[in-house]
């Protein structure tokens, strides 16, 4: 009898361990979008070590404002591994603020991330690439395609080894990473892989908003 009774036990307890883990599940909605940021804190999201108090959630934002440190995805979705993806962020810049979407890249305690590519987010800071640039590979020189204290939403596309940069839904960069190619010194990781993705604190002077952090992995 103590047998079957410590038998039953241990198989409700397994049946509703894998109930809450089918609940705890990441869902994606109608169209294919997983939300990756929950508009109350950074479960999910794993800050670096250096200067984690420049990230912060304030009114249902992540908000990008202090020393250089950067917030890594470290969530369930894909358990933090992307290839093919559509990744796309509501954003709102304060005047002179820089910061950057990274993907393809992994965590780091400290320092500007090795792996992985930059797309960035700039629209009036004295660094001349503007919102939009595949970070030193091609750049949105001077004009940036949106503007400080305003939403807007910017959707980087990756497939194989295509990247395309969408401001409000218009292509504004896009960029086939050739066979064989290889970087400058110093930037040998920041290439096309496989990763998870990455925000940016900048400096003290930039203050960036980010909100709707969605996305759609693709084949």
């Amino acid at each position: 009898m103590t047998f079957r009774i410590t038998l039953i036990a241990i198989l409700t307890s397994l049946a509703s361990g894998l109930y809450v883990h089918a609940e705890e599940a990441p869902k994606p909605d109608k169209d294919g979008w997983y939300s990756l940021f929950n508009g109350k804190d950074l479960d999910g999201w794993k800050v670096s070590k250096e200067n984690a108090e420049s990230f912060k959630v304030e009114d249902g934002h992540i908000v990008a404002n202090g020393e250089p440190a950067h917030l890594y995805y470290d969530g369930p979705v894909n358990k933090g591994k992307f290839k093919n993806f559509e990744w796309k962020c509501e954003i709102m810049t304060k005047p002179k603020a820089n910061s950057g979407m990274y993907f393809h890249t992994k965590y780091q305690p400290s320092g500007w991330p090795s792996n992985g590519i930059e797309v960035q987010v700039n629209n009036s800071h004295s660094d001349p690439r503007r919102t939009a640039s595949i970070y030193r590979i091609k750049d949105v020189m001077n004009d940036a395609p949106a503007k400080d204290d305003e939403w807007f939403t910017q959707d980087v596309i990756v497939k194989d080894n295509k990247v395309t940069v969408k401001v409000n839904d218009k292509v504004v960069s896009e960029w086939t990473q050739p066979k064989d190619y290889k970087r400058e010194s110093g930037w040998e990781r920041a290439v096309i892989g496989e990763g998870t993705f990455a925000l940016q604190a900048h400096d003290p002077g930039s203050e960036v908003h980010y909100r709707k952090v969605l996305v759609k992995p693709l084949p």
